[in-house]
């Protein structure tokens, strides 16, 4: 794969790219997801909508997506220690292993520039689950996902593909992705059909290996140019 070279400087405020040359698609990725980080502090730091939070990310209708913090355990385990939410894991997760999630996406922020982040019910102001952009493998090519957890009492309520979407429209409009997948177990009919509403579809099944269990898992998909194809059709 090509390498990536590139410099950023900071001039009154601004971002100022003065050479790329032959990056990847992952390195792009990570550049821009740099660069709109910066810009936020060039913008005063100012969170999205009222929410006094440097850690915001996201925002819709009813949700928000914020980085997850430390602090944040016993929120992180509500979702992830239920196993009928972590079923496609086939069990719950531990105390350690929810240090260790909370840990792998604050190093995904610092390295990538972006992960699964807490999904928040605005109205209440509780967390209700997560959900992100994280790279995955398929068949040894890296891939950017969109995953999310959701509280089990919070299903079918539509926060799901609420959540979801607003990551897609962040993979392509913000970091520049020329595709973006969701990667779901072959028996998840209910992640499945969020990938659907999601604009994706299946492209290929692979195997994944996991605890000493075989997974079946279909990778559903959406290009940019079908992305953008159907933003032209919504606002037709």
């Amino acid at each position: 794969m090509d390498e990536q070279i590139g410099f950023f400087k900071i001039q009154e405020g601004q971002i100022l790219v003065d050479c790329i040359q032959r990056m990847t698609e992952a390195d792009t990725i990570r550049t821009k997801a740099a660069i709109e980080g910066i810009n936020r502090l060039n913008r005063g730091g100012k969170p999205v909508n009222e929410e006094k939070s440097k850690d915001i990310v996201l925002e819709t209708k009813r949700l928000i997506l914020r980085k997850m913090r430390e602090d944040d355990f016993e929120n992180v385990r509500r979702f992830l220690a239920d196993p009928e939410v972590m079923y496609a894991y086939e069990h719950g997760f531990d105390d350690q292993e929810v240090r260790d999630w909370i840990a792998n996406n604050q190093r995904r922020y610092r390295e990538d520039g972006f992960g699964l982040w807490l999904m928040i019910d605005k109205k209440t102001g509780q967390s209700i689950g997560d959900c992100g952009i994280t790279w995955q493998m398929v068949n040894e090519t890296p891939v950017l996902e969109i995953g999310y957890h959701l509280e089990k009492e919070k299903w079918h309520h539509g926060y799901a593909i609420e959540a979801a979407r607003a990551c897609k429209a962040y993979a392509f409009e913000t970091l520049g992705a020329d595709r973006i997948t969701s990667i779901i177990r072959d028996t998840n009919s209910a992640s499945q059909k969020v990938a659907v509403r999601n604009g994706m579809k299946p492209v290929e099944t692979i195997i994944k290996h996991y605890r000493g269990f075989t997974m079946p898992h279909l990778v559903y998909e959406i290009t940019r140019e079908q992305y953008e194809a159907d933003q032209k059709d919504s606002a037709a």
